[in-house]
């Protein structure tokens, strides 16, 4: 982003939340560059507009369940790669699991009360623009009960699955260390040994933060 102000664009069909999110977004020093409150809208705002990131809520119209998530699906389809930020009233694990299963990055899936806290929503918004992964705590959780077996990660301590954990919540190293109560050079020393136990090695493409989380997740190909 070279600096220059997130460009952004929003799909909720309640209008009183999108314009709350506008505001709260630009307030932030973002810039909305479309508000839209339908699935082929987004994923026309997507096409028009190259976004450096969309917020998008799940259910949409017409049918109010998952036209949100299956239009920023197709949006990344269309835009490989393109940024999503999915906002939901509950955890949907399905829906999540669907959003990160390209491998691709970029990608987050909050509950919508995570909004109130908005220095937390910008951060984990400004992440997923940067290719990261910004996932709720809640959303780890539910996805962690039906993970698909991977043997590698039994190779891991129960510390670094800690960190992985922590890794999948969208968390920086510094963020690791202060929650997990450890310094900073320990984290980065369970990170450097979780790439290599999940055979992550040094990638001119690949993000391996991402790729640790989607392995940990179980939501890798």
């Amino acid at each position: 982003m070279n600096g220059l102000a997130l460009r952004v664009v929003i799909a909720e069909d309640s209008v009183l939340l999108r314009e709350g999110l506008v505001r709260l977004i630009e307030d932030s020093g973002a810039v909305v560059v479309a508000k839209v409150g339908d699935g082929p809208s987004l994923v026309a705002a997507v096409v028009e507009h190259l976004p450096d990131v969309s917020v998008v809520d799940v259910r949409m119209p017409p049918s109010q369940r998952d036209e949100g998530l299956r239009a920023a699906i197709e949006a990344r389809h269309r835009v490989p790669g393109s940024p999503v930020l999915v906002l939901s009233q509950y955890v949907e694990r399905q829906y999540a699991s669907e959003l990160l299963a390209d491998g691709a990055g970029g990608v987050g899936y909050l509950l919508k009360d995570r909004v109130a806290d908005v220095r937390d929503f910008m951060d984990a918004l400004r992440r997923v623009a940067a290719g990261g992964t910004a996932l709720d705590p809640e959303v780890v959780a539910q996805l962690m009960v039906r993970r698909r077996r991977d043997d590698r990660l039994t190779a891991l301590t129960p510390r670094e699955r800690e960190v992985l954990g922590a890794m999948a919540e969208g968390r920086t190293n510094a963020g690791i260390a202060a929650a997990l109560g450890i310094t900073e050079g320990a984290a980065e020393k369970h990170i450097s040994n979780i790439f290599g136990k999940l055979d992550l090695p040094e990638s001119q493409t690949d993000h391996r933060r991402v790729l640790a989380v989607l392995a940990y997740l179980g939501a890798d190909s």
